[in-house]
């Protein structure tokens, strides 16, 4: 499972600190902009290309500009390497439909497998990929794990959606929804239940699929759109190292690490300068919206299965942003949460044994909820 848990989590949060630097350049005092520069150099040491103990803006854009250089070219061996496994053990496939649009952008896309020779409509199960909302392809999903799906009579699917150098949340979690709607806008057509669809993804995709399960349906009946007239609930979401809330507050306090700094992801996520924005009420509103929890309540119908990859340590202020952000807690905290609820929400991590449930792993719980659904939900 460890093996799959990498190919799933692509791109665990890229390192992407100082963005706010480029977008404040031109309005911040000098001092503020050497102030962060030299605060950026005190983590990232190399940064410093003529080791003069002093980092200057042009060498923070080279830095940056070659990490990124340096993760994409990571990112395309990776694919590479696990499409040149799935060749070898013979279980490479097409998608029955590939990329698929649901909206204008490049990355408004999906791939669909299709149950063959399906006798009456079937399940879908839907994978949503990580990458902290700046990287990351529907492509980061193994052929094993689609067979897994279809070998148990349930279609599979795999998004991509707009990241934000597009812009910031809700477009993330909005062109999640846009594309279940057009999943379920032709279900007819594809043979497919639309009543029995559950999400699943690592990091980010993870967060996703659990606002999905919670939010408000997002469904307009009154629209003129046939596809914004879809549901956009699910009845399950499996998550990998994900996220419950993508607030720092809520964060700091689980964790009580007062000062824990700001995930580098969420100054573009939130489309805001950094950590001194974070205070203001159109932010801390806005953090709370992209917060799964947040949209918890006790009409939700979605079980949830989290899986995490490290015990439960604590964090400190030094913890890494990489460790911190994927750490079971924020798991054991939604399931503290859904309990009071009558919600089922199962976490597993080492050191914190699965709880008295009947699934030996994430695609047997999801195998498990859309095939038990009844179709009339």
């Amino acid at each position: 499972m460890k093996h799959h848990l990498n190919n799933f989590v692509i791109v665990l949060m890229m390192l992407l600190a100082g963005t706010s630097l480029l977008a404040q350049e031109a309005s911040s005092p000098q001092s503020a902009r050497e102030l962060r520069l030299a605060e950026f150099l005190k983590r990232n040491p190399e940064s410093d290309a003529d080791k003069d103990g002093k980092l200057t803006l042009d060498e923070f854009k080279v830095f940056q500009q070659r990490r990124r250089s340096n993760d994409a070219a990571q990112d395309r061996g990776e694919d590479r390497q696990r499409r040149r496994v799935d060749e070898q053990k013979g279980n490479r496939f097409a998608a029955s439909h590939a990329d698929v649009p649901y909206g204008t952008h490049e990355k408004q896309r999906f791939d669909i497998w299709l149950v063959p020779e399906s006798t009456k409509p079937t399940p879908l199960v839907v994978f949503i990929h990580g990458g902290g909302f700046r990287g990351g392809d529907k492509s980061g999903i193994s052929a094993g794990q689609i067979k897994k799906f279809l070998d148990a009579g349930v279609a599979f699917a795999s998004i991509n959606y707009r990241l934000s150098d597009s812009g910031p949340y809700p477009i993330m979690m909005h062109d999640a929804a846009r594309c279940l709607q057009t999943i379920r806008h032709r279900a007819k057509e594809w043979h497919l239940d639309p009543k029995r669809i559950a999400c699943f993804g690592g990091s980010a995709g993870a967060g996703i699929s659990l606002w999905l399960a919670f939010h408000d349906d997002l469904a307009d009946s009154t629209s003129d759109d046939p596809i914004a007239r879809q549901s956009t609930r699910i009845l399950a979401a499996g998550t990998m190292n994900g996220q419950s809330t993508y607030d720092m507050h809520t964060d700091r306090e689980w964790f009580n690490v007062p000062d824990l700094p700001i995930h580098n992801a969420l100054p573009s996520f939130y489309g805001i300068a950094g950590e001194s924005d974070i205070e203001k009420d159109s932010v801390r509103k806005l953090m709370k919206d992209a917060s799964p929890i947040t949209h918890l309540s006790r009409d939700d119908q979605a079980s949830v299965y989290m899986m995490f990859g490290r015990p439960n340590t604590k964090v400190t202020k030094s913890t890494s942003q990489g460790e911190w952000v994927h750490h079971v807690l924020l798991g054991l905290k939604l399931q503290e949460a859904m309990k009071p609820l009558g919600l089922e929400c199962y976490v597993t991590a080492p050191g914190i044994p699965a709880e008295n449930h009947p699934y030996g792993s994430l695609e047997e719980f999801l195998i498990s909820k859309v095939q038990a659904a009844p179709t009339n939900r």
